[in-house]
């Protein structure tokens, strides 16, 4: 099964790396694989996998650029979409 807005999130992060450099860069490419990896696991991450990469993407965003930041925001939104069809929190 793909996670269609995890894709997405990681297609957005890699948008996001094209603007910015050295270890922000290379944290941004780090999600973004991992979201890639998590979009076509055999079972899909839990609130708590998602908060922390939500997280991490606040964190960065005060090491980029503003066009960096707008891909960020929009990973966050496919992530979020992601959690609304979650059960739990």
């Amino acid at each position: 099964m793909v996670r269609e807005q995890l894709q997405t999130a990681a297609q957005h992060l890699e948008t996001a790396t094209d603007s910015v450099d050295g270890d922000a860069a290379e944290r941004l490419t780090e999600l973004a694989e991992k979201l890639d990896s998590l979009a076509t696991a055999d079972r899909g991450p839990d609130h708590g996998s998602m908060a922390r990469i939500q997280n991490a993407l606040n964190d960065l965003k005060d090491d980029v650029g503003s066009d960096a930041v707008a891909a960020i925001d929009d990973a966050k939104d496919a992530i979020s979409d992601y959690r609304s069809t979650v059960e739990g929190v």
